[in-house]
């Protein structure tokens, strides 16, 4: 877990309940969850595999253990977690070195944010190696704090990415919106006891308690977020 700026500290706006707001990045905030299928599929193919387009839903949103593990499994491919996990990592970094779209509505939101002093972090499956490239195009001074998928002891689906970013931030996560575009990540945010916005990138996701979904990071807005605080309780 690392912090990329000075904390912010819990500055809540007068009259909202809002301590802080938790980003995740692929699909999110980056139009890259395409990516790492891309690479996944090229990787496979390398090694003499095809992968079925049904196992994207599986292997979307989670940790890199997990959908290697998977892709190794299922395809039979003579190849270690650890050589694979080497081979995506690398793949995917020289693609986002290509091209890096932000999401609609992305650079608007984070801009927002800093300009009220809200507490943000990012909280991410990829690992180090990938989100301090990716910071590069999102702008590292939108966050307090960032949490890589490889630097907590279990990362999506379990809570421990998000109650740690909470901690960081000093907030409670029960006042915490959280914005996740998977399920993975969506059961991640709801196992710490945060509020969830709901941005489907891959696979549907339907609203619940405490999750709200949206079409688009352009339907958030900080009132939008103070708003479930209330709203939700």
């Amino acid at each position: 877990m690392t912090s990329t700026v000075p904390a912010l500290g819990t500055r809540t706006a007068e009259g909202s309940a809002l301590q802080a707001v938790l980003l995740d990045m692929d699909g999110t905030l980056v139009d890259t969850e395409g990516f790492w299928w891309d690479v996944e599929k090229e990787v496979f193919a390398s090694l003499g595999h095809t992968l079925d387009d049904s196992w994207r839903h599986v292997v979307v949103g989670g940790p890199m253990t997990r959908s290697a593990g998977f892709l190794i499994e299922a395809t039979g491919a003579d190849i270690t977690l650890a050589e694979l996990s080497v081979l995506l990592n690398d793949g995917f970094e020289q693609r986002i070195g290509r091209d890096l779209p932000l999401m609609p509505g992305a650079a608007r939101l984070l801009a927002e944010l800093s300009a009220h002093e809200i507490p943000t972090a990012l909280v991410s499956a990829s690992h180090r190696r990938i989100i301090d490239r990716v910071l590069k195009s999102l702008g590292p001074q939108h966050f307090a704090l960032t949490v890589a998928g490889d630097e907590v002891p279990r990362t999506k689906p379990h809570p421990d990415p998000y109650l740690a970013a909470a901690a960081g931030l000093g907030a409670d996560p029960a006042r915490c919106a959280v914005v996740e575009d998977t399920a993975t990540g969506v059961a991640a945010a709801e196992s710490a006891g945060c509020h969830v916005v709901a941005v489907p990138s891959v696979a549907p996701i339907t609203p619940a308690a405490r999750r709200t979904v949206v079409a688009s990071l352009e339907e958030v807005d900080l009132t939008f977020l103070r708003g479930l605080m209330t709203q939700m309780r």
